[in-house]
């Protein structure tokens, strides 16, 4: 991919970690993207754990959404969600880092569908898998990142 592209790809992805809210609160990390590609990283915190004393499913669910909308939304057309799910292998304790990693299924002018793999890269276990499908917008990017800046 042509500098300039990977620079745009880039823009956009710090963008939505910037003004998405639950990605702010869940301190994501950006590690790499690309054109329909994301692989985002957070630390299970104290606050993110349910009663059992693990990390809480939505915590997860918002982490690989986040990764599903920066490798969906990478192509420069706003990408909105209209299905999801996820399954959970196994759990996450307090300390563990967790990996988003996003990857392009399909796309077509109006839909796009993706996997995103959640896992604890230490041990190499499978957190959780997610599927979502986007509908694109005719929406440029470019326009809204201009008007929030």
């Amino acid at each position: 991919m042509e500098a300039s592209r990977k620079e745009q790809v880039w823009k956009i992805a710090k963008f939505m970690r910037e003004h998405d809210r639950v990605a702010v609160w869940l301190e994501v990390d950006l590690i790499e993207v690309d054109l329909g590609y994301a692989l985002i990283g957070m630390k299970v915190r104290e606050d993110m754990l349910n009663a059992a004393g693990v990390c809480q499913g939505g915590a997860i669910f918002s982490l690989a959404d986040f990764a599903f909308a920066v490798a969906s939304n990478s192509h420069g057309k706003l990408a909105l969600a209209i299905s999801s799910s996820i399954y959970f292998p196994s759990s996450a304790k307090v300390g563990e880092y967790l990996y988003a990693e996003a990857k392009e299924l399909s796309l077509t002018k109006r839909t796009g569908v993706y996997e995103v793999k959640v896992f604890e890269k230490e041990k190499g276990r499978l957190v959780a898998i997610f599927t979502g499908q986007v509908y694109r917008k005719e929406e440029d990017l470019r326009g809204l990142i201009s008007e929030k800046m």
